[in-house]
């Protein structure tokens, strides 16, 4: 029964300059090819870029590690062409449990509206979302997959950052225009910069116990808070591909690590969890303390970090590498932009603005949740108590229960790149918020919002007549409600408030950068270069 999942060994292969010994300078090297390395070549390559991608082991993830991916992050995917695997594979899911002690204190439901290509959730090992998007990067005759690389020290200069990397058969010399670094929260690349990283590092551990079962149990995330089986302690269950089950189980402060990872500790735990009969087999186990911290500038130089190498969450509400995607997604465009001429340098410093926001609202959340599961004196347990007692009677009460807020995009409400509404408007689609999907129906046949934008700025036009916006290289793209296609169940109108008719500019990114009701080509082109960074 035990899951055998055959982990791939990727070649290390010597690159001409490192035969030649000649110094080459890359547009892009990418230091780490986990999912945020991956996702950054892939995004990188799909803009026109030529990517090398660094990474001192050969082969994916070892343990499922990172299970739960939301609908934002795997829109991102789907734009990238790798999410359709991932939907496959993965467990869909939108429903989660909450209970205290014996008894379930209620429900939610992460997607109660229909209408949307991408589901809630899905639960998917980790190893196998890097082995697909290692197989589209191989695909890619712009992304350069170097194994068995490990960048040993670098330098930046006014142009260039200057790496020696070490291989198999020695080290050698690079040199990069922008370096991205993506090579996880203990990242070299941060510390040869230099960089802060601030926050709060927790004393609470928690093991993770990964098993293989078949189980009638439904595919819902469950979480207790003290339950019988684990008394003053918190735990969490749901499903993965393959028949595996994350199972956390909350430790004390003075647990050993080690002590608990052992097989003849951890069954027991898993035995009173899911009940004595029922047939399992431990295929991984890991105990983890964690922090709630991120780098002081995600930009240093030409130095851009992303995902774990910039900010570290909680497990609990599966922030880490969703929000990691999400940094690729805002770094991608402007970074292709700059590097083409089209935009000027400053518009890197609207990632760190951007992302830095949405980093600090991830550790607000991820602090907040860590506190609720693991109350640190007598009068917060007993509010923690009181609130999940009363969850159960009052459904006023059930926001203030906290067991992992889920992950969510972050608006970029405040962002330099916005233009502010000068019109009123009702719903969500404001700017700074990423683009609703919605169905559509083109010449006659079914298909999706998201998939009509393209991959530099839109123009949607719902119910108002636009003509073509002249703005160079970042000209939009039109997309007509009624001409290009036809909002098939109304679902559009409704949450982009096309009531007195709308107008969008929507970023490479699909985010909202400006909305009118009415068509003013000034201040379109206005928009734009607000959003761009202004002249170079």
């Amino acid at each position: 029964m035990l899951n055998t999942y055959d982990f791939p060994e990727f070649d290390y292969v010597q690159s001409d300059e490192q035969v030649s010994g000649a110094v080459e300078r890359h547009s892009v090297v990418i230091v780490g090819a986990g999912p945020m390395g991956l996702t950054a070549a892939l995004d990188f390559a799909a803009r026109g870029l030529k990517v090398v991608v660094l990474d001192d082991n050969n082969t994916v993830s070892v343990g499922s590690r990172a299970v739960c991916y939301a609908k934002r992050p795997l829109e991102i995917w789907d734009r990238l062409g790798v999410a359709q695997k991932m939907l496959d594979k993965g467990i869909e899911w939108k429903l989660g449990r909450v209970f205290f002690r014996d008894q379930e204190v209620y429900q939610f439901d992460l997607l109660p509206e229909d209408g949307h290509k991408i589901p809630a959730f899905i639960n998917l090992q980790q190893y196998y979302l890097e082995e697909y998007m290692v197989e589209a990067c191989n695909q890619h005759p712009s992304i350069d997959l170097r194994w068995k690389h490990k960048v040993v020290s670098l330098s930046q200069h006014d142009d260039h950052v200057e790496m020696a990397v070490e291989t198999p058969d020695g080290i050698f010399q690079m040199e990069a225009e922008w370096l991205v670094a993506c090579d996880g929260a203990n990242s070299d690349t941060r510390r040869m910069v230099g960089a802060d990283f601030t926050g709060h590092f927790f004393q609470d551990r928690f093991l993770i116990a990964d098993i293989v079962m078949k189980a009638d149990f439904p595919t819902e995330r469950w979480f207790w808070f003290d339950p019988d089986f684990h008394r003053g302690q918190s735990a969490l269950l749901h499903k993965q591909s393959d028949d595996v089950w994350r199972l956390d189980f909350q430790l004390g402060w003075d647990s050993d690590p080690e002590v608990e990872k052992r097989p003849e500790n951890i069954i027991p735990r898993v035995k009173a969890m899911i009940g004595e009969d029922v047939d399992f087999e431990l295929e991984w186990a890991s105990v983890y303390q964690f922090a709630c911290r991120r780098i002081d500038d995600f930009r240093f130089g030409r130095v851009l970090f992303a995902g774990d190498a910039a900010h570290q969450v909680s497990p609990f509400g599966a922030r880490g590498a969703n929000t990691g995607v999400q940094d690729i997604d805002n770094l991608s465009w402007k970074l292709a932009a700059v590097i083409r001429g089209e935009a000027p340098i400053a518009l890197l410093d609207t990632y760190n603005t951007e992302r830095a926001f949405a980093a600090d609202d991830n550790l607000m959340n991820s602090t907040r949740s860590t506190d609720f599961i693991t109350p640190k004196n007598g009068a917060s347990k007993r509010f923690r108590n009181a609130v999940l007692d009363l969850a159960k009677k009052a459904k006023f009460a059930q926001p203030l229960v906290n067991s992992g807020r889920l992950s969510t995009p972050t608006p970029y409400v405040d962002s330099p790149l916005n233009t502010d509404d000068s019109d009123d408007w009702a719903g969500q689609m404001r700017p700074g918020t990423c683009a609703a999907d919605a169905p559509v129906s083109k010449d006659g046949k079914p298909g999706w919002l998201l998939e009509e934008l393209s991959d530099g700025f839109t123009l949607l036009a719902l119910g108002v007549d636009v003509s073509l916006v002249d703005a160079g290289v970042f000209t939009p793209k039109v997309l007509s409600l009624g001409v290009d296609f036809e909002d098939s169940e109304g679902l559009i109108s409704q949450r982009y408030d096309a009531s007195e008719g709308a107008l969008y500019l929507i970023r490479p990114d699909q985010h909202i950068a400006a909305r009118w009701r009415s068509f003013d080509a000034g201040a379109v082109k206005a928009a734009i270069s607000k959003a761009t960074g202004g002249p170079i």
